[in-house]
């Protein structure tokens, strides 16, 4: 896609948008002009009234053109004012030539709930706010009520923050197999696996630094999630090297919630089961994707159905406290049939939380190799598949608590969990609404130290730290310590342990 931009523009913001209706589209200057190749013009002009913004957009024997003047506002910021400018102009003219318009309007960011909650934290009322999605930001009014639901459920599960609280991440990056559509860095090959047992050994020593660092900071630890690619891929006896680590390093009893991310029913055992229940494990994932064998074998996944119902029943037996289950809305190959028939066999099972993915591909996925027009604006189905989740899920009394949304998704919907009541995955809403810091050990994991109330009233500071992102760089890397010293000093400037 080619831009011709005038006047002073965030240039990755008019990108983000442009991809709403042209996903997987490049914008490199070098790139290949086509007589198809969509060209923006935009020019945004400032004066004492407000904002104009002109544009026009044309692709092939298809054009648009428009021009939009957006006066100042009390209510609104000047950058903001100016977002909402330009997204009402690209979403005007994209929409008639594409012939389509967004579910979420303008909302680009991967927390589409973000606008509601700051909406709601000013006082604003519930309904105010689903109108003002609506009529600032073009979301429909699904959706803009299903943000608003799930901006309150969040605030009622983060309440207060306290700046001594935080999580804990430890990942495991390797998979039997790899999803034809996953990028994600794990490793599936044999000689790559092979290096488990030495990544085992040098995560165990992070993992001790981590929490004997937050001991010296006198800190909380709320919650601990182990993530992958696929925990469960290690062996009982691995599995239990690392969960006795992290009992002796902090008091588990303790933590608001304790995740193993056991999402692969092919490499979930009885045994491996019971050793995380005896290590305070409170949280398991066991992921189906979906309930068809023909879709399942399409995308990579090494388990069929069956194996999730006997998966399923390892959990129920273990006793977890809450099990939670994905699925994924939009798959290649499935249908809306398919996909409802999953649902409700998932949701007759009863599993306290349930988190609906739309499908997405990113750019080094396998299967762009195989189909490079997968992404498609509209979805096909995945719209209905993605609606009658939500529904069918509330009527049996599941609750939408916790949202993020990803570029390239199918139609450009939404992946939302939803939970029982008392049963919602709190990990996941503090590091997506980032209240607290998380501290990561492993490869490819990224910390997070968050002042979420700054002393000067500023809006919340993060800074991350960075693992190596493959495990091979993560075993020959030293520094993991310096980057503990760095969080230590973070605490320290900003005051945070008085």
């Amino acid at each position: 896609m080619k831009l011709n931009i005038e006047g002073q523009v965030n240039v990755y913001y008019v990108q983000t948008l442009c991809m709403i209706f042209y996903p997987g589209e490049k914008f490199s200057e070098d790139s290949e002009i086509t007589p198809n190749t969509p060209v923006l013009d935009l020019k945004v002009q400032e004066s004492e009234d407000g904002y104009t913004v002109d544009a026009a957009l044309t692709q092939g024997d298809k054009a648009a053109s428009t021009q939009k003047i957006y006066h100042w506002r009390d209510d609104v910021d000047k950058d903001r004012l100016l977002k909402l400018a330009l997204g009402d102009a690209i979403l005007t003219i994209c929409g008639e030539v594409c012939g389509y318009r967004p579910s979420w309007g303008m909302l680009t960011g991967v927390r589409p709930s973000k606008v509601a909650t700051d909406l709601l934290k000013k006082g604003i009322s519930k309904t105010r706010v689903k109108k003002i999605l609506s009529s600032d930001y073009f979301v429909i009014p699904k959706k803009a009520a299903l943000a608003t639901d799930v901006a309150l459920n969040e605030a009622r599960l983060i309440a207060s923050p306290q700046k001594k609280d935080c999580s804990v991440y430890i990942a495991i990056p390797f998979c039997p197999t790899r999803c034809a559509y996953c990028s994600f860095v794990s490793y599936t090959s044999k000689r790559l696996l092979s290096l488990i047992p030495e990544y085992l050994a040098k995560l165990c020593d992070e993992v001790k630094d981590v929490f004997a660092c937050i001991d010296r900071l006198g800190l909380n630890v709320k919650t601990v999630y182990i993530g992958g690619g696929t925990p469960t891929i290690l062996e009982p006896d691995q599995l239990r090297m690392l969960l006795s680590v992290i009992a002796e390093s902090t008091d588990v009893a303790n933590l608001e919630e304790y995740t193993l991310e056991s999402g692969r029913p092919d490499t979930i055992t009885a045994e491996k089961f019971a050793v995380a229940k005896q290590y305070g494990v409170t949280r398991v994932s066991v992921n189906p994707q979906i309930l068809c064998d023909e879709v399942l074998q399409g995308i990579g996944r090494a388990h069929n159905s069956e194996q999730f119902y006997q998966a399923f029943e390892l959990a129920r037996q273990a006793e977890f406290k809450v099990i939670n289950t994905d699925l994924i809305a939009g798959l290649p190959g499935d249908k809306f049939s398919t996909f409802a028939a999953s649902f409700d066999r998932i949701l007759a099972l009863h599993p306290e939380n349930i988190t609906v993915h739309t499908f997405c591909v990113k750019k080094s996925a396998e299967i762009l190799q195989k189909d490079s027009k997968i992404y498609d604006i509209r979805g096909g189905d995945t719209g209905k598949c993605v609606d009658y989740s939500q529904i069918k899920s509330m009527h049996e009394g599941y609750k939408p608590y916790y949202m993020y949304r990803q570029k390239n998704t199918v139609g450009n919907f939404e992946n939302v969990g939803l939970a029982t009541e008392g049963n919602e995955g709190l990990y996941n809403i503090y590091m997506m609404e980032e209240v607290h810091s998380i501290f990561a050990a492993g490869a490819g994991a990224v910390s997070k130290a968050v002042d979420y109330r700054p002393a000067d009233g500023s809006k919340p500071f993060i800074k991350r730290f960075f693992n190596d992102k493959y495990p091979y760089e993560y075993l020959r890397n030293e520094n993991g310590k310096q980057k503990l010293e760095e969080i230590e000093r973070f605490y320290l400037e900003r005051s945070l342990l008085d």
